[in-house]
């Protein structure tokens, strides 16, 4: 719907509204057509509601005022605009946030993406890894950040146990992250191994961004954390799980500990942002712990 040169009728006032055509819906005009257009012969005054659009008068059916309340909140950072900043080699930010008031801070900075971490068991609850964090927990901080936020796009983290058992449960956690805790999207950690998870929940309208690399909540079997992607075989590897993840319909993938060049090699090969910790300076986008950004860790 084009909104440049348009005239909205509303009752017995005709208004030019000479606006910009926005990159999405995001205004609906509710108005009811005036006497003059019904003299033309243009509308019938107890028909419903109707749009004028470029000088003419037509049916529309009403909009939801829940779409519309959606709609008019366009300046959030979304998956759309996500994928617009990568076409445009626009680089973006992104933070992890575990309360309201953090969230709220971040937001009003402009930050645009916050991720509610499984790094919470590490700079929260104290733990050595992050394997303890439970389904709940995660719900619980992600409900706290999305009281807080009014543009970012938050991000709710699968902790270790919540989808490798198989796609089911990992649809099922997303779930929860988005219905109880308010996340617009989730993340998890794993490339090809977890290709049909992601397509499973990308099939349940819910946004994934994936994680690979160095993934934490693979400390054991790495020995450690320990940088990722060294040598051709380790290269091949983290390559061929970035792209399992684009392909499986994720809309930005998380590149963790692995060396420069092969970030830089990803970057440029997939169609969807990478956001790199550790990574290199050539991703589409940096995350932080909040912790380390603030010195908290020192």
């Amino acid at each position: 719907m084009r909104l440049d040169s348009e005239i909205v009728v509303l009752r017995d006032v005709e208004i030019q509204a000479n606006l910009p055509p926005p990159d999405d819906f995001r205004e609906a005009f509710f108005c009811f057509p005036s006497q003059k257009a019904i003299g033309r012969g243009q509308a019938n005054w107890f028909d419903r509601p109707t749009i004028g659009v470029a000088g003419d008068i037509r049916r529309h059916s009403p909009v939801s005022t829940v779409t519309t309340a959606s709609a008019t909140r366009e300046h959030r950072v979304t998956v759309r605009s996500l994928a617009s900043r990568k076409r445009k080699a626009e680089p973006f930010t992104m933070l992890t946030a575990y309360d309201f008031t953090f969230a709220r801070i971040f937001d009003e900075a402009g930050v645009d993406v916050l991720l509610v971490g499984d790094s919470l068991g590490n700079v929260v609850q104290g733990n050595d890894t992050t394997l303890p964090v439970t389904v709940d927990e995660v719900v619980y901080h992600t409900r706290l950040v999305a009281r807080g936020v009014r543009r970012a796009m938050v991000v709710g983290d699968m902790p270790f146990g919540s989808y490798q058992v198989g796609p089911e449960d990992a649809v099922r956690t997303a779930i929860r992250l988005v219905k109880e805790g308010g996340a617009h999207a989730v993340k998890l950690e794993g490339g090809v191994d977890v290709a049909d998870s992601v397509r499973r929940i990308v099939a349940a309208q819910i946004p994934v961004m994936g994680h690979v690399g160095l993934t934490p909540q693979s400390v054991n079997r790495m020995g450690g954390y320990r940088v990722q992607g060294r040598g051709d075989e380790g290269r091949v590897r983290v390559i061929e799980d970035a792209l399992a993840l684009e392909e499986a319909g994720a809309f930005a993938v998380v590149l963790e500990g692995i060396p420069e060049n092969l970030g830089k090699e990803i970057t440029q090969r997939l169609s969807i942002p990478t956001i790199g910790i550790g990574a290199g300076a050539d991703c589409d986008a940096q995350v932080l712990v909040m912790h380390d950004l603030l010195g908290l860790n020192d």
